[in-house]
């Protein structure tokens, strides 16, 4: 028997023994007394705490307090980024930015799915390759080769704007959470899903989603039968099966991961505050061999991109490998250089006084699933997912008035005038501070992080911060995803090996 089978079968008798009727000890509610998973008490499930499995190409960052905003002089003068102390829970990061082959990967199971019944899906979602030509370069090469040769297989992918770094992350996710499914034997791979007959995680946890069940099953225990004659139910979330969404990180995780403090830190102080995702300059300092080596993938000097023939000090002309260079002290490569990264939040040129000091974030919009007349969730749509509505109840609530969040105490009359109003009085295309005339800032104007190719030194900073409109895309910026963490802030063995120690 190979580990896949012996990991399968111990998977199905534990779930068979939890929600066994039989047995002589069970435990019990401390609130009623009543057994849990037991038919003859209404089947009230208490399920076992399983560890987040990290998902695939992810690291775990531990959360923690650190002073977010800018390291170095504000060369700018945009005053965009002042210093301010927050905290970050923990959560997931990829340790390289997304790659040509991962997002060919994406683009080949839509082509495979959607392209004879829904060709916009694919075009919506292909990389903007035009975004190499100047008008006074010769850059055809990489309008031609950059995406789709296998030579740049695994340098970032670019020419991706905000809008399709979300829809990349969403299509990961069911991805993901798909092929978790079939591992644990509950659903048999589909390679013939088309159009509206594709997993989607919130379809199937709305039973929109069938599929063809595996060999395995999660006993329902108010169904009769017992082992073999019970006839299953459907994973539930709380059955810790599949994973948390990919997303975008937000900037505060984004910049969180990239300072790497945990190598500058004891005892809760940080001894060291770093400027880059590294500690000193650009340029390697300390080891025989590697002194005088480019930590980075950067512009050194006006017109200089790689250095001199036969001594090139980045050795990449473009982009690099995306595992090029030192990683930090997370192991995230790049987080300096390279390409520039999407984050989730909206711009804009203030923090305001009051900003949350956990998780924070400028960019809410809050949705509800979209449910039919009878209250139930309505029905998917063409393309399988599950379709959501703004959270336009919110009479009573202390916490927020309206549902889209984006420009709320950010300074303009909109937000200041009409938040707590009715959201029906809003103009939901009128844009912020008369844009186009005065300024470029809108609710579509997105984060972005990080230093790239086409950089100086400056914009290496993790607390560095520039914005661009979320529907454009360059030549110089890409995106990596992120993960919730759910649960305790550290994995449980990683945590009790260190307490051993």
């Amino acid at each position: 028997m190979n580990t896949r089978k012996v990991i399968l079968a111990a998977f199905s008798l534990s779930t068979m023994a939890l929600f066994s009727c039989g047995g002589s000890k069970k435990e019990r509610s401390r609130t009623t007394g009543w057994n849990y998973n037991d038919k003859q008490n209404g089947g009230v499930m208490k399920l076992p705490y399983v560890e987040q499995s990290t998902g695939p190409g992810l690291v775990l960052i531990g959360g923690g307090t650190f002073s977010m905003g800018r390291t170095e002089q504000d060369l700018l003068y945009a005053n965009d980024n002042n210093p301010r102390r927050v905290t970050v829970a923990s959560f997931y990061i990829d340790q390289t930015e997304v790659t040509n082959q991962d997002y060919r990967d994406y683009t080949s199971w839509l082509n495979k799915v959607y392209a004879a019944d829904h060709k916009e899906v694919v075009n919506k979602a292909m990389p903007d390759t035009l975004v190499w030509r100047e008008r006074l370069a010769y850059n055809e090469q990489y309008v031609e080769n950059y995406f789709r040769q296998p030579a740049f297989n695994d340098y970032p992918v670019v020419g991706i704007n905000w809008v399709q770094a979300n829809d990349y992350a969403s299509w990961r996710t069911d991805r993901v959470n798909e092929q978790r499914m079939v591992e644990k034997g509950l659903l048999k791979h589909d390679p013939n899903q088309k159009n509206e007959n594709t997993f989607h995680t919130k379809s199937y946890y709305a039973g929109q989603y069938e599929g063809t069940p595996g060999k395995n099953k999660l006993p329902d225990i108010m169904a009769s039968g017992k082992g073999k004659s019970n006839p299953g139910r459907k994973a539930k979330p709380e059955d810790g099966i599949m994973l948390p969404e990919y997303r975008l990180p937000t900037e505060a995780e984004w910049e969180f991961a990239a300072a790497g403090l945990i190598g500058n830190s004891k005892d809760e102080n940080v001894f060291r505050r770093r400027i880059y995702p590294w500690n000193g300059h650009v340029v390697r300092s300390a080891g025989k061999k590697t002194r005088g080596v480019m930590m980075a993938n950067f512009v050194r000097g006006r017109g200089d991109y790689m250095g001199v023939a036969g001594k090139r000090n980045d050795k990449a002309d473009i982009t690099a490998p995306v595992i090029s260079y030192f990683p930090n002290d997370y192991g995230l490569y790049n987080m300096g250089g390279n390409v520039a990264e999407w984050v989730l939040d909206v711009y804009r040129p203030m923090t305001p006084q009051d900003e949350a000091e956990f998780n924070p974030f400028r960019g809410n919009v809050f949705k509800k699933i979209k449910t039919d007349a009878d209250g139930g969730v309505a029905q998917k749509n063409e393309l399988g997912e599950i379709e959501y509505d703004l959270d336009t109840n919110t009479a009573g609530r202390r916490n927020y008035d309206v549902a889209d969040n984006r420009d709320y105490d950010d300074g303009d009359r909109k937000s200041s005038v009409f938040y707590g109003e009715k959201e029906s009085i809003r103009t939901p295309d009128e844009l912020m501070y008369g844009y186009g005339k005065s300024t470029l800032v809108s609710n579509k104007s997105k984060v972005f992080k990080g230093g790239s190719w086409k950089d100086r030194a400056y914009y290496l900073s993790p607390g560095v911060r520039r914005h661009l409109e979320e529907d454009v895309s360059t030549n110089f910026i890409g995106f990596r995803c992120a993960m919730t963490r759910i649960g305790p802030l550290e994995n449980a063995k990683r945590s009790s090996s260190k307490r051993k120690k």
